[in-house]
């Protein structure tokens, strides 16, 4: 009934369709296999992407020629620039999305792109000789061969949800749960282990006050994530801010004994930066609110995400304490929230490349592997289905360094440290954050994308140019001075220090609160020599400007870093030659199998002194 494919992706979800995408945008032969069809690209919980960090990982999987940043820009209904009070490191983007679009724009994306052909199906197990896999096999009792598998399988894996003292099987709301392939996996030597995420309640936009919240537009003038001709929103919906209050509290107390996670029958561990509203209430009582956001699912309905309410309480202990929350008295729920229970895999059973060292040609990706959030699945899928393609076809692996992007970063935590709680990125987990903006995604990491094909000439020249100018640009404040005359009533007016005397452009761009398009409305030479560029060249140079010295500092630390980078150690090194390195210390080698001696040196239980005396073995 099939041919044999090169790649078979399992799952249809963020990572799954990313994966999907970008390896047959390469050229390999792909069979997308979704249980439903009809949910592919589902947004299971938040209608939103992007967000702290989780805005850098969208704009860097664009930049790279993955779809997430286009699709999200196509089914947009709100966005916003967060942090802008903060540096530049701590700007990121985020868009609420209309879902049903969202999902749609995906579909009509994976049905255009050249060598996807799509299956609805469930996968029970893999097929797997010499351990090495080669196919898939379906609840139809159909087996397909292919030379790689990618495993995106998201919350269904043995999925349990948990209403009150409620519980059945299924992978999402009203969607069955997937059964067989973890038993498989743990059959063949793999360790799983269960997590634990939650949804809130969704409801009827028409039957809310929103005159007792308060508005929250999106930014005046919004921005995007990709960075190609995209179009940027002219018109945006309202979000709403209310909060919860003592009374809404002490009624969401009287369903704890009810409670999933209070009595034990939740096992798995839940996300730490996103917990229920009990959870809330119990780990912060001596708060008497807490914020609720409600968006809007999409422009076309009237169904309301209520974000922050994330809950597994009986349905009716939900309604009644829904109904004590401003604006919500009259509040009609179109379905509860619940908490998924499911199986995951300890990702340092995985190499850098998402690949799993027990089953050559395997990868795993998303939530599988411990991480919550679309953002963190989508860049897990990504790079899985880049490495899959260069994997069968005998190439270089990709693999992203910790200092040149978020997705490296994640990669490595996983990998590296692994996670006991669903893992979330922050821009604190970054520690050259600094370089990792998500205005320079397109510098970073578009060459790359262009050097295995994902990205066309065009892009690559796109961005040449905008990096030749802001170099002119800089070069032109360092020469071209301004009168003090000229500056110092806009100075005064921006509670800057007023000038003595004629000094150079580039000198007052080195003030904090002075920008470059203050310095042009009264500077006709930089006027004129900025009215050819583009809003994002000319952020890019004022960037470079402000930051220059904090830039040559990371960059001199990243050098050195690389150093340790750079130093490979083997797969099959044998860690028991080296004696005077500790006990713990060789068994953690042992089961990362760390690439570089960068990677060994970030491993939990392996010290710096094990790794200096590695470090004297692998040189000599």
């Amino acid at each position: 009934m099939f041919d044999k494919y090169d790649l078979v992706v399992v799952g249809a979800g963020h990572a799954g369709c990313e994966a999907a995408a970008a390896a047959a945008n390469l050229g390999s032969k792909v069979l997308l296999i979704t249980m439903n069809m009809g949910t592919i690209a589902q947004m299971s919980c938040n209608p939103a992407m992007g967000g702290v960090a989780k805005g850098q990982i969208v704009r860097e999987i664009d930049a790279m020629g993955g779809y997430s940043g286009i699709i999200s820009d196509k089914s947009t209904i709100q966005f916003r620039m967060l942090n802008l009070s903060k540096g530049p490191a701590m700007w990121s983007p985020r868009a609420q999305i209309d879902r049903m679009r969202f999902a749609e724009e995906w579909r009509l994306a994976l049905e255009r792109t050249k060598n996807i052909d799509l299956w609805q199906d469930s996968v029970v197990g893999i097929l797997v000789k010499n351990e090495k896999v080669y196919g898939v096999k379906t609840s139809l009792g159909i087996e397909i061969e292919s030379t790689a598998v990618v495993l995106t399988n998201g919350t269904f894996l043995n999925g349990i949800i948990h209403i009150g003292e409620k519980k059945f099987g299924g992978g999402r709301t009203a969607e069955r749960a997937s059964i067989g392939i973890t038993e498989q996996l743990v059959g063949l030597g793999m360790q799983s282990g269960r997590m634990k995420t939650g949804t809130p309640p969704r409801v009827d936009g028409r039957s809310l006050n929103y005159e007792k919240m308060e508005e929250q537009w999106g930014d005046e003038n919004p921005s995007k994530f990709s960075f190609t001709d995209t179009k940027r929103s002219t018109e945006q919906r309202c979000c709403w801010i209310t909060y919860t209050n003592t009374a809404v509290h002490e009624t969401l107390k009287e369903g704890f004994e009810k409670s999933p996670m209070f009595t034990g029958r939740i096992k798995g561990l839940g996300p730490r930066y996103c917990p229920s509203i009990e959870d809330k209430i119990n780990r912060f009582s001596e708060r008497d609110r807490h914020q609720i956001f409600v968006e809007p699912e999409g422009w076309n309905t009237c169904e309301i995400y209520v974000n922050g309410f994330s809950t597994s309480l009986p349905e009716d202990i939900q309604l009644k304490a829904l109904r004590l929350i401003p604006g919500f008295e009259d509040a009609k729920m179109f379905r509860p929230g619940y908490a998924i229970e499911y199986d995951f895999f300890p990702p340092t059973q995985l190499d850098l490349t998402l690949e799993t060292k027990q089953i050559n040609n395997l990868f795993l990706a998303g939530q599988i592997n411990g991480t919550t959030g679309y953002e963190e699945a989508a860049c897990q899928g990504f790079m899985a289905g880049i490495n899959a393609h260069q994997k069968i076809n005998e190439k270089e692996p990709v693999i992203m360094k910790r200092s040149e992007s978020y997705i490296g970063v994640l990669i490595d935590d996983l990998v590296t440290k692994g996670t006991e709680e669903p893992y979330r990125m922050f821009t604190s987990r970054a520690e050259h954050r600094l370089l990792l903006r998500q205005d320079n995604a397109d510098i970073r990491l578009t060459p790359i994308g262009h050097k295995l094909g994902l990205v066309s000439n065009e892009r690559l020249e796109k961005v040449n140019k905008k990096i030749a100018d802001a170099e002119d640009l800089i070069r032109f404040t360092k020469h071209q001075g301004i009168e003090m005359t000229v500056a110092n009533p806009m100075l005064e007016n921006l509670g800057s220090s007023v000038l003595t005397q004629n000094v150079k452009i580039y000198s007052l761009i080195g003030r904090p609160h002075v920008g470059l398009k203050d310095l042009i409305l009264v500077s006709y030479p930089l006027a004129k020599a900025t009215e050819h560029l583009n809003e994002e060249t000319i952020e890019q140079a004022e960037i470079k400007i402000k930051y220059e010295s904090y830039f040559e500092k990371e960059n001199e630390i990243v050098a050195k870093m690389l150093k340790m980078e750079d130093k490979s150690i083997s797969a099959d090194f044998d860690y028991n030659k080296i004696v005077s390195i500790s006990k713990e210390a060789r068994e953690k080698l042992f089961k990362v199998k760390p690439r570089t001696l960068g990677q060994a040196s970030r491993i939990s239980g392996v010290s710096p002194s094990d790794i200096s005396v590695l470090m004297v073995y692998i040189t000599k």
